[in-house]
Formats: C-alpha cells, structure tokens, sequence
C-alpha cells in the first residue's frame, strides 16, 4: 500500500511536465531495453533513437518498428546518455535520459512530448527538477503580476518577495546538483548551465567538483570538465584585457623568422592589432591606421600587428600574410604564429573576431579597446599630449 500510494504521489507532482516518469524498484542491466506502447499507431510505422553529437547535431542511435502497437529497443550502453526519441507520422520529439535499465514508454500519438515514460533515476531527477523549477518560475510571474497592480505601499513589500524568490530560483539549480550528486542528470543540468549561466563558472565548476568521482569519468563528464576549463580560461583572458589592466605579454615571430615580445616594441602610445590578410574590414581599415602611423610614429606611436592568418582555406598563409602587409603599406612591427584564431596571442587576449584593438599607454596599460577611424586617432593625440 506505501509504494502504491508513493507511486500515486510522483504521478501528481509529474503532471505539469512534457513526461511524466513513475519511480520503480530495478536492477540494472546490461545495455539498455526500452519497452514501448503505441496505442494506434500502424504496424510498420518507424521508431527512432538519436543522439547528440559534437557539433549539436543528431546521430541516429537506433530504429525499431511497431508491431501490433508495440516495439522494442535493445543494445549495448556506454553509460546513460540523453537521447531523442521521433515516431514517423507523430508530431514532436521525445527527450530521456538512456540508462541501464528497463525504460517504458507509452507513446501519445497526438503529440510524442506528451508520451509517458516509466523508470529511470535520472529521468525521474529531470522530472522532479523540471516540476520544481517551473513551480518556481510560475509563483514569480503570478507575483509580477500582482505587482503590477498593487498599491504603492503594497509594492514594497511585494518587491522584496520578489527579490527572494529570484534568488531562490538562481540559487535552485545549484542546490539540487548538491543532493543529486550521483545522478547522471546532474552532467546534463551542469551542461545546460554552461550555455545559459556563464557569469556563474565558479560555482558550476564548484558544483561538478561535488559529483560523484563515477559520474565525473565517464566520457560525458570529462566532456563537461574540458567545457568548464576553457570557460574558466576565457573568463580569464577577459579578466586580463579589461581597461585598466596590463596588457598580457607575448613574443613570435616576425616575416623575417626573428622573435619579437611587446616589451621590444613598446612606445609612449602602443596599438596591439588583430588582424589577417583574409579579413576584409581589417584590409579596409588600414589605410586610416597607416595614416594615424605616419602622423604619429615620431610623437611616440608604436604598432604590433598580430596576424591571425592560418586559415585551413589559405593554400599559403604566410605568402598572404607577408603580401598584405606590403599592399596595404603596414611599415610597423608584425607578428604571427599562423594558427588562425587558435593563435595563442589571440587566445590571451580573448579575441573571437577581428579587428580587434587594444591601446596602451607607456606603462603597458590598456586604456581602450576596439576604436576606429577618428575615434581612434582622437585617442592617440589625447595620449600623446
């Protein structure tokens, strides 16, 4: 009678979700069964499972066919994955979390979101996750609305609730990791964060720190680790070239093979340039940089160009590097290490496009970023004087 009416219980609180799951006593198995119903649906019709590859794209998995409104998937498992489940003729798609263990599904032939999916840890941490945040969400917009039409002096009071509870609702996804740190959800929730929260690296990294060693070497999770290192490099990189900072040292090489560091070409005003031969509106902006260059250059004004060149598309790029700089007339100094945009001047400096600027003061301080055109030579003179 208590796991009929537990089972009862998680059915309610499932009700608001695109699934609903239903918690039940398993062993796991070898690979991963799924068990399916398709109630009116033809025989014939085709089932399949995909996942989720590097480039976000969707790799077909696994295919089964309905045979009097039933079918069946089963096959070997590299651990719990997220996977996609599409029904020929059916709207929608179907997102669960694979694991080794015995999956039911009961496929809504109007509209797959709804079908119901039965066991699975992890797809019962999505669904609980997914109720109480929505749950969350929904008690904020209701209190928005009331707000909006509340007295003056019932909006104060309403602001601060509103206040608390968008704290709760930023602070909830970080408490659930805490008391699901076994859970292969938690890997997927950790990812969506990734993409949705980046200001909040630290205490994501902190959260994936928590998880179960288990969870955290699995092929999924070194993914996420590797994710969350780069994020933490590149707030890093964005850290050390904001305005005010010293810019961050580099050396390479010149077109002549000679090794040259900022610190070797550093004046009374420097402009750190990122650039490359293929990049048209860095081409249409050297004339006034060639023109700021020669006004300048005898008031103090250095200029180190970093080429990004390197591109798989260039059959020869420093043959292109090199032209460039003489078309377009460029007589400072030059750099490049011809890796494109894994140059690892650029990935110091957080450069994810060009042209890119950076302009420095004597002692090597950043004291702007990106200027062009007049804009540009209005802060060299400002410098200089």
């Amino acid at each position: 009678q208590k796991s009929h009416m537990k089972k009862l219980l998680f059915l309610a609180l499932a009700t608001t979700l695109m699934f609903s799951c239903k918690e039940e006593s398993q062993s796991q198995i070898d690979g991963y069964r799924i068990v399916g119903k398709a109630p009116g649906i033809h025989n014939g019709i085709r089932v399949y499972l995909r996942t989720l590859g590097p480039n976000g794209r969707p790799v077909p998995k696994d295919t089964a066919i309905v045979m009097n409104e039933k079918f069946k998937f089963e096959g070997d498992s590299n651990g719990a994955e997220m996977v996609n489940m599409t029904v020929n003729s059916v709207q929608g798609t179907l997102p669960f979390i694979l694991e080794d263990q015995v999956i039911t599904i009961s496929i809504d032939k109007e509209n797959l979101q709804d079908s119901n999916i039965t066991g699975g840890a992890s797809n019962i941490a999505m669904s609980n996750y997914s109720n109480a945040f929505t749950d969350l969400s929904e008690k904020s917009m209701q209190l928005r609305e009331t707000y909006m039409q509340a007295s003056a002096e019932e909006k104060k009071e309403l602001s601060d609730k509103i206040v608390q509870l968008n704290k709760r609702r930023a602070n909830f996804p970080f408490e659930f990791l805490s008391e699901n740190q076994n859970n292969f959800y938690s890997l997927i929730l950790i990812e969506t964060l990734l993409k949705t929260n980046k200001k909040e690296i630290d205490k994501i990294s902190t959260a994936f720190n928590g998880l179960s060693e288990d969870l955290k070497s699995t092929d999924f999770g070194k993914n996420i680790q590797n994710k969350i290192k780069a994020l933490t490099a590149e707030r890093l990189a964005l850290s050390a070239t904001e305005i005010g900072k010293e810019a961050p040292q580099f050396s390479a090489s010149n077109p002549e093979g000679k090794t040259i560091s900022l610190d070797d070409v550093k004046g009374k005003v420097t402009i750190v340039d990122f650039w490359a031969a293929w990049c048209g509106p860095c081409r249409r902006e050297n004339p006034n940089v060639v023109k700021i260059y020669k006004k300048y250059h005898d008031q103090g004004l250095e200029i180190v160009g970093v080429s990004l060149d390197g591109s798989r598309k260039q059959k020869d790029p420093k043959a292109a590097w090199e032209k460039a700089i003489k078309d377009d007339n460029l007589t400072w100094h030059h750099v490049s290490n011809l890796k494109y945009f894994n140059d690892p001047i650029a990935r110091s400096y957080n450069i994810r496009s060009i042209p890119a600027t950076f302009i420095l003061d004597e002692n090597g301080v950043i004291v702007a970023k990106n200027l062009r055109g007049s804009a540009l030579e209005a802060k060299v003179a400002e410098l200089l004087n």
